[in-house]
């Protein structure tokens, strides 16, 4: 009766699942980038008209930001990574040690979704003749043993993404002449937080006029907060 595989829908949405966190992840990195980026320059040059204290201040927090964001996600993957590793090797020993037992729980797990006992049980059967590791994985744990993330790929694409993020306003505060740099990185940082709002919000289902005003109104505060930083500092040297 029952001729398909279950655990592989399941599986393939976990996996969608996971490249979409991945893809937000990078949106909000280069988020991160635009507002960290324009926030220093801004109150650089609030501060100064100094162009090479600006662009070493810009270039500074271009790389520290970078290397943080990389960093800070290789740390968080790497632990989650290990977490999940440890979590499929005792399932593995469980598989090996108790194999009926294990048998038992997937197809209890089946049967608190709503299948009968009975159709429960042939289905707790079938996928664990098709890939035991992969149906306890994905059904006990959310995991799916070929999706884990790499620490590295993660730590690169964070560093990528705030960089890509943080050359636009750099580059929008350095080109323009003095008197019309504020005006243009403002811009800029604008055009940029209504794309990224955009786009986290169509990846994330959110209603996106919501999602962008949010994202706009949150950096352009953080930009203005640290501009009248660096003004009231300037004023005092």
């Amino acid at each position: 009766m029952v001729e398909t595989h279950p655990d592989e829908p399941a599986l393939h949405v976990a996996g969608v699942d996971a490249r979409l966190n991945r893809l937000r992840a990078g949106v909000l990195g280069a988020n991160d980038g635009v507002v960290s980026v324009a926030g220093v320059v801004l109150g650089v040059v609030a501060a100064t008209d100094h162009g090479g204290a600006l662009a070493a201040a810009g270039v500074a927090a271009l790389v520290a930001g970078a290397l943080s964001m990389g960093t800070g996600e290789y740390v968080s993957v790497s632990t989650q990574s290990d977490t999940q590793r440890a979590l499929l090797a005792q399932e593995r020993r469980e598989l090996a040690e108790t194999p009926e037992q294990e048998l038992e729980e997937l197809a209890a797990i089946y049967e608190a979704k709503g299948l009968t006992p009975e159709l429960a049980h042939r289905v707790a059967v079938q996928l664990t003749a098709h890939d035991a590791l992969a149906a306890h994985a994905e059904a006990e744990l959310g995991l799916d043993p070929q999706e884990l993330t790499s620490p590295w790929q993660a730590a690169a694409a964070s560093t990528a993404a705030f960089t890509l993020g943080g050359l636009l306003p750099l580059l929008a505060v350095l080109l323009p002449p003095q008197p019309a740099r504020v005006v243009v990185c403002l811009a800029a940082v604008v055009v940029a937080l209504v794309v990224t709002g955009w786009v986290s919000a169509r990846l994330g289902g959110a209603p996106v006029p919501r999602a962008v005003a949010r994202n706009v109104g949150g950096g352009l505060l953080a930009v203005v907060v640290t501009y009248g930083i660096g003004h009231l500092v300037g004023a005092g040297l």
